[in-house]
């Protein structure tokens, strides 16, 4: 089973300093994500960014981070390395551009239809890389997974955050609500000339939320949906891609092996291509083994084709007969056992990419044997590397893999595959988090079953990467964990995503993510992982606004720790439920709870983790004491809180603690030292990087110097400004602009 270390460090938690409320979704580490390193071409980004300048107290406002550009983002997969024909379809494509580019709307200039296999993808992509100097400004693909054989289909918020991300869109800077990210993703490509590819999707309503308002894109889309929504509601120019005529298969098939073979055996060949039906991933596969063995005969080829296609059922509505499950059974019948194995597996896994490492623990073999396996599916066309140790399926071929496993394999064994898989994520994403998270509490994890080898992480650089290329797929796999009541991992995998989630503001996922993870616990034997769930349930959903949610599970996780005797689970939780008191304004009751989270901690502050939550805590005392007008009290409070930070060397704890002591000055008619206190603050967390909390505590100085100072007062609003802008912080950005607004007023 799965357990947890004693000590529940607090580090996830999004408690901001008291009166400091944090853009949701931002992070409170210091640590930046590395930037990406894909897109390496970049141009001046239209966010608002804040330059080096002064204050007067001398403070300077700096980014820990360089100055950011916003990346011109070349996501487009490479270009079919073999393509034949298609060209009534290119100009077609061509020709709508050309119509569409003077219209100044919106330009959906096509919806690529046809079966799956026909060659959708790679007529968007050919025509996308031969037109790629049209779009200075960068193309976005995205696969929408409309028909994906073990997932459901890409939430429209799920593209437009992977868009925000390309964008180069910083995790403090994305806005909560999916409605406003969309609202950002329209933003930022608004005057770009871009091309977004909008590749296997589902119907038109998934596709009609990813359309920019903006009259300078171009929009490709790919489904096997006729797509009527989108040609009626939006004019889109529907290009069918039909299987490939007779001369058009022969020259893709001659394309592959060359006209000589085909020209020696002119019946076989003939064949080949009957069976194939003029679809391309047939030919494509049948090629691909008839390139490995040239001293087999296509007339041999053609007679296990033959032979096979008694067999055949078409694979799903609008395939054409194309005898695709008769090549992929024969593919398959000619691969080794262990690359069979390997095949099948892989058909099975979730998620829509996998790593060679989660693919050696899929199958149980060491890395360098699955390796081979997957380099030999590779050369027939079975799989196709992304990347460097990256691998991914056609859909209608890893439809198939699933089925050929489940023939194959008894039931125990796949069972015993996709168990190895979630214990690899969990025990990676384990690792993974307490890299970029070192004050993060470990939790106790079973040992990995016998053949998964969780992949080994050098530094929090490689944690970060990981983490980018795994996240879909790591909630992939809690969700089947969930489907197969595999408790422990659900409730690991849960745990171990929060901290990235959090800094890279998938706020829904972490959502979505607590929600399992709370379920499972209630399985499991210890009774505090459920009392945690409930806490970092209720958090998640405060994170997004849902305030009575987040009271509802933040008392459930009280009640939980109370029942368990666990009084740091209790001083965590008192904690979480006084920052949501705070935001319906009861200042009384978030007093309450943080007295008791304090009287908690100070009973147990044999341990440094929580000698640092106890004076967090006691500052919040101090703040909510100073909101309700006790400032001597609150003064007495916040003075040990500071010295309790700085014996910790806790920089975050000290600028939170000067910045309640600066409320208090303010407060108490010492202006003077209620901006000095800010000043403090505001030097912290520039050096932390917490942008963030640098604007709120400009708000605070400005309104401190504003009867004194009122130049001094501008500038520190007019940054507050720019950075409440820069964050979507929409509330704070307009009560600044009124401040400003009102100090520049005449007398």
């Amino acid at each position: 089973m799965t357990g947890a270390a004693a000590n529940d460090d607090d580090a996830t938690d999004t408690h901001r300093a008291p009166g400091t409320h944090r853009a949701p979704g931002a992070s409170d580490a210091a640590a930046p994500r590395p930037a990406a390193t894909t897109n390496t071409a970049t141009h001046t980004t239209s966010d608002v960014l804040v330059q080096a300048g002064s204050i007067a107290g001398g403070v300077h406002l700096h980014h820990h981070r360089p100055a950011r550009t916003s990346p011109v983002p070349r996501q487009l997969p490479p270009a079919p390395g073999t393509f034949i024909g298609r060209e009534r379809e290119i100009a077609q494509l061509t020709a709508a551009h050309d119509a569409e580019a003077g219209r100044g709307a919106t330009l959906i200039i096509a919806a690529i239809g046809g079966a799956g296999g026909i060659g959708k993808t790679w007529l968007a992509l050919h025509w996308a890389h031969r037109h790629a100097d049209r779009f200075p400004d960068g193309q976005l693909f995205v696969d929408l997974r409309g028909f994906h054989p073990n997932e459901h289909p890409m939430t429209p918020h799920e593209a437009v955050r992977g868009f925000l991300d390309a964008l180069g869109v910083a995790p403090a800077d994305l806005p909560a609500e999916p409605a406003a990210q969309l609202g950002l993703y329209r933003s930022l490509v608004a005057e770009r000339r871009m091309l977004i590819v909008l590749d296997n999707a589902h119907d038109s309503t998934q596709v009609d939320a990813l359309l920019p308002g903006a009259p300078h894109c171009t929009v490709l889309v790919t489904s096997r949906d006729h797509m009527a929504g989108l040609i009626t509601t939006h004019s889109a120019r529907p290009v069918t891609v039909p299987t490939l005529d007779d001369p058009g298969a022969r020259a893709l098939l001659a394309g592959h092996l060359g006209e000589e073979r085909l020209t020696a055996e002119p019946a076989a060949a003939s064949e080949i291509l009957r069976w194939c039906a003029g679809l391309p991933l047939a030919l494509g596969i049948v090629a691909a083994r008839a390139r490995l063995n040239h001293s087999v005969p296509l007339a041999a080829l053609a007679a296990e084709l033959r032979d096979a296609c008694s067999r055949l059922e078409a694979l799903d509505v609008g395939t054409p007969r194309a005898c695709l499950e008769t090549v992929l059974s024969w593919s398959y019948t000619q691969l080794a056992d262990d690359h069979a194995t390997v095949f099948g597996l892989l058909g099975l896994a979730p998620g829509s990419d996998i790593g060679l490492p989660a693919a050696a623990s899929l199958v149980g073999r060491p890395e360098r044997e699955v390796r081979r396996a997957l380099g030999h599916l590779e050369r027939v066309s079975l799989v196709q590397q992304l990347g460097a140790g990256r691998y991914w399926m056609h859909d209608l071929v890893r439809l198939c893999a699933a089925q050929f496993a489940r023939r194959t394999q008894p039931a125990a064994a796949v069972d015993e595959a996709l168990r190895r898989l979630a214990d690899f994520a969990a025990h990676t994403a384990h690792s993974a988090d307490l890299l970029i998270a070192p004050h993060h509490a470990p939790i106790a994890l079973d040992a990995p079953a016998a053949g998964c080898r969780p992949q080994p992480l050098a530094d929090d650089t490689q944690a970060w990467s990981w983490f980018d290329a795994e996240r879909a797929n790591l909630m992939a796999v809690q969700h089947l964990a969930a489907e197969k009541s595999w408790h422990p991992q659900v409730w690991q995998l849960a745990w171990t995503l929060t901290t990235f989630q959090l800094r890279q503001g998938h706020l829904q996922d972490n959502l979505t993510a607590w929600k399992a993870g709370a379920a499972a616990s209630h399985h499991l034997d210890d009774p505090r992982l459920a009392t945690r769930s409930h806490r970092h349930l209720g958090r998640a959903h405060a994170q997004l606004g849902q305030h009575d949610e987040a009271l509802v599970h933040l008392q459930q996780g009280l009640a939980g720790a109370e029942r368990d005797g666990d009084r740091l689970g209790q001083a965590h939780t008192h904690r979480a439920i006084a920052v949501a008191w705070e935001q319906r304004h009861d200042h009384q009751r978030a007093l309450d709870h943080a007295r008791h989270a304090l009287r908690l901690y100070e009973e147990l502050d044999a341990e440094t983790n929580v000698k640092v939550s106890r004076s967090h805590a006691r500052n919040e005392v101090g703040w909510y004491l100073a909101k309700l007008g006790h400032y001597d009290e609150a003064r007495r409070h916040c003075d040990r809180a500071l010295e309790q930070s700085r014996a910790a060397a806790d920089r975050s704890g000290e600028a939170r603690t000067l910045l309640s002591l600066g409320y208090i000055a303010q407060h108490t008619g010492r202006p003077d030292e209620a901006a000095d206190r800010y000043r403090r603050a505001l030097a912290h967390y520039c050096d932390l990087g917490d942008t963030s909390a640098q604007a709120d505590t400009l708000d605070h100085l400005a309104q401190a110097r504003a009867p004194h100072a009122p130049s001094e007062a501008r500038e520190a609003w007019q940054r507050a400004h720019a950075l409440y802008t820069a964050q979507h912080r929409t509330q704070e950005a307009h009560r600044t602009h009124q401040h400003l607004t009102d100090l520049d007023a005449p007398v």
